[in-house]
């Protein structure tokens, strides 16, 4: 089941979703839709993702800044570096 929701649009944006509309021959309430759901989706998997990271960091099993720094830096040199573990 679905919910009306309202939201503000710059000028511009609202345009736009409606010349995409009548090309793409769905509706503007369609298509706001289906990119709130991509947007929240993409959200949802960042921020779970992040949270996942801040454990491992505290668990001891991230690599520390200045190895990443010192790896990153030796891209495309001569000697660069093996990724750090």
């Amino acid at each position: 089941m679905s919910e009306t929701l309202s939201v503000r649009l710059d000028e511009d944006v609202k345009k736009r979703l409606e010349a995409l509309a009548v090309r793409s021959k769905r509706s503007k309430s369609f298509l706001a839709a289906e990119a709130i759901s991509a947007y929240v989706e993409a959200e949802e998997w960042q921020l779970s993702e992040i949270r996942e990271a801040i454990k491992e960091m505290d668990r001891g099993e991230g690599i520390s800044h200045e190895k990443m720094t010192k790896w990153l830096r030796s891209w495309g040199k001569p000697n660069e570096l093996k990724p750090p573990r």
